[in-house]
């Protein structure tokens, strides 16, 4: 191995910049802390994303924290998925600690705590900011990728939205969506094939099944209106620090499909409404993306078709995504290769596979004379972590073990109490998490069977009255009754004739004499 001068003056060379960057840490040789060896990630190449891994326990979310507090002071918005509700003390000043103090010795850094502007929001019941987005929004390619339908049932679904943009039918909801696939087979079914061919029963009963999974996983909560702009994660605080967007998700993890359902309206919505920042020297917003595991595992292969394209483009619009997880082979190959920065915490060793998956993971680094870095990998500390990043030119920089400075901020949650007086000063809040249900496709549908069936019901009063006229000119009328009446019986005109009369009385007198 090279000696520490040496190794001092490569760290020093590789993490100088002309531009701005943050500090993570000082470099560590052979388990100790160089002091004022700084570990820097230049702002300019932070949106070609990157990985925090390591193994529960190691300092992921930490990192997560250091790098939030960090962009937020220099004017860059954050969002962050908290999926174990760890972060919202973001929100207030860290109280400090010896330990601390000691650390930030180590590496050469004063420590000053602070809070940073927060933004608390949600996509289930828990309290926070609503993000929700309709249907139409989605359009019939991204919904037909979540709901994974065959080629048959995305065609439908297209046909589906042709009609209701041809009608001026809203689809903002679910039960917008079901209304419509309902009606396509049912009080529809004459006019659905009239204009757009025949719609299978079948396929319509299958689509429907797919939403109604949807919907028990909390996707009635997330579609609908206020529709969330995406332009509201950019604010900046009067104090020019960047706000950092967590998003509570700590009762999604048992909904895989609502989660990667958001996350790609939200890749896709970003990607299409901001624009295109060319070399801009710093990113518009930094994303993390906790536990990312749980959108990679339950995907389809078209959702990660889509999501591994939107990697690829989205840092053109100047977003970096930071994918935490626990082993870098939970995200797949054809996103790992686009991600810049990578900070791997410790990696632990108990059986034949997790040795060979570390083995894997150190080949993703760059080379070192300093360290063996499988071996680094299993002996790396609580807060310490494999560094590597891109620097200006986009190269790797030096690789090192580094000793991550501490938050800034609260290494803690907030209290009930905290939360309700964050929510109280939201602007967000107020804008958002008003109720609207407006007149939409399922409405307006309902009115139009109600329409049809009332028009249906007096078409056959008004046959039935004909019938019932037409059954009444058959009758005899009372004048043809009273004409029969006055005729007089045959029989009885003989018997009453003046002739059989004096017959009968004549008969009778002589019988009398």
């Amino acid at each position: 191995m090279k000696n520490s001068d040496t190794f001092i003056k490569d760290i020093a060379e590789g993490n100088s910049f002309k531009g701005d960057y943050i500090t993570l840490g000082s470099a560590m040789l052979e388990g100790q802390t160089i002091t004022n060896s700084f570990v820097n990630v230049p702002l300019k190449t932070m949106n070609r994303h990157g990985l925090i891994a390591g193994a529960t326990g190691t300092g992921k979310t930490k990192t997560l924290q250091v790098l939030a507090e960090n962009l937020s002071e220099k004017g860059i918005p954050v969002l962050l998925m908290d999926i174990k509700g760890d972060l919202s003390g973001l929100a207030k000043a860290s109280p400090g600690h010896p330990k601390i103090d000691e650390r930030h010795e180590k590496i050469g850094l004063p420590f000053e705590p602070k809070a940073f502007p927060v933004e608390v929001m949600t996509l289930s019941e828990q309290d926070g900011v609503r993000l929700r987005a309709t249907i139409s929004e989605f359009g019939p390619v991204l919904i037909s990728r979540i709901l994974d339908v065959t080629e048959t049932q995305a065609g439908i679904i297209s046909v589906i939205f042709k009609y209701c943009d041809d009608n001026k039918l809203p689809l903002l909801d679910l039960k917008d969506f079901k209304k419509i696939l309902q009606y396509s087979t049912g009080d529809g079914k004459k006019e659905f094939e009239e204009s757009y061919g025949r719609i299978s029963t079948a396929s319509t009963g299958a689509i429907l099944r797919k939403l109604i999974e949807i919907e028990q996983q909390g996707g009635d909560l997330f579609f609908g209106e206020t529709s969330f702009d995406t332009q509201d994660l950019l604010r900046i605080d009067e104090n020019g620090r960047g706000f950092i967007n967590i998003i509570r998700l700590t009762d999604i993890q048992d909904k895989p499909k609502l989660f990667s359902t958001f996350m790609l309206s939200l890749l896709a919505e970003i990607y299409s409404t901001f624009p295109e920042q060319g070399d801009s020297g710093r990113p518009e917003l930094i994303m993390f993306i906790d536990e990312a595991h749980l959108i990679f595992n339950e995907a389809s292969d078209a959702l990660l078709n889509q999501i591994e394209s939107i990697v690829k483009l989205i840092r053109s619009k100047g977003v970096g995504l930071y994918f935490v997880t626990q082993n870098p082979t939970d995200v797949p190959e054809a996103v790992l290769g686009q991600l810049g920065l990578k900070v791997q915490h410790a990696l632990r060793a108990f059986t034949a596979k997790d040795r060979k998956a570390i083995k894997l993971t150190a080949q993703n680094y760059p080379d070192t004379e300093y360290y063996d870095t499988a071996e680094v990998l299993t002996s790396l500390g609580i807060g310490e972590a494999l560094v590597s990043a891109l620097d200006e030119k986009g190269k790797p920089t030096p690789l090192a073990a580094t000793m991550m400075r501490a938050p800034m901020s609260r290494m803690d949650i907030l209290s009930e109490t905290e939360l309700g007086n964050l929510l109280g000063q939201s602007e967000l809040a107020r804008k958002y998490n008003k109720e609207i249900d407006r007149e939409s496709a399922y409405e307006i549908l309902n009115d139009k069977i109600k329409q049809a069936e009332a028009e249906e019901a007096k078409q056959k009063a008004k046959e039935e009255k004909e019938a019932l006229k037409r059954a009444e000119s058959k009758k005899p009328t009372s004048t043809t009754r009273r004409r029969k009446s006055t005729r007089q019986n045959p029989i009885v005109k003989v018997l009453t004739s003046p002739t059989v009369i004096r017959s009968v009385l004549g008969i009778l007198t002589k019988m009398l004499k």
